[in-house]
């Protein structure tokens, strides 16, 4: 039996509803961290001519094959290893041709320690390819140091409580290494469940 996600399958519209006007005119994306690939599958089925190319920890690998060997096509590649923590990711440079013009995540930046999120958006701008590149996060964020809603605050306390280095991340914090990563704000979508996705570009 393939594994499977409640969450990634409850947000999987929401979250094609909001991406699938951004992604118009990008060509190929990278996921980090895409759990078991019920993203990459349903989007792509949506979006045609989008290239999804999913990725995770070396022992999550397996699990995304097999979904995407069943329910994929050519546009959804095997799955790569990659540990946001490592200083030089194994993809092709950014003026390659075959790079990537996309970066999307979902539910990952709150379940790493803020070490690994520095990594991530410090990548991004290695990784994302010409002038129209856009970085996509999606999950839950402060504002401000201030929670949302009330559930997200008790859903911080339970995810310092399995991992103190875990954490609902602030947006200004976010945005503070998106600049430095050489990338500018451009939008910040509200989701259902008290969620955001929020949208960094390379400036043009």
């Amino acid at each position: 039996m393939l594994p499977f996600s409640a969450a990634a399958d409850r947000n999987k519209d929401a979250i094609l509803t909001t991406l699938k006007p951004i992604l118009e005119g990008h060509r190929k994306l990278l996921e980090i961290g895409s759990g078991n690939g019920q993203h990459a599958v349903h989007m792509t089925a949506a979006i045609p001519g989008l290239v999804w190319q999913c990725s995770d920890l070396d022992e999550n690998i397996e699990g995304i094959a097999i979904r995407l060997e069943l329910e994929g096509d050519e546009r959804t590649p095997p799955p790569l290893a990659l540990d946001v923590s490592v200083s030089q990711w194994p993809l092709p440079a950014r003026d390659d041709a075959d790079a990537f013009d996309v970066m999307y995540t979902a539910n990952t930046l709150h379940i790493m320690s803020f070490n690994h999120v520095e990594h991530f958006f410090a990548r991004a701008t290695e990784t994302l390819h010409g002038q129209d590149g856009i970085l996509c996060v999606y999950g839950p964020l402060k504002y401000g140091g201030k929670y949302t809603t009330p559930s997200n605050e008790a859903f911080d306390a339970q995810l310092k409580s399995w991992d103190p280095v875990s954490g609902i991340r602030d947006f200004e914090a976010l945005d503070t290494l998106a600049r430095k990563a050489g990338l500018v704000f451009d939008a910040d979508h509200a989701m259902p469940a008290n969620n955001q996705l929020v949208i960094w570009k390379r400036p043009g």
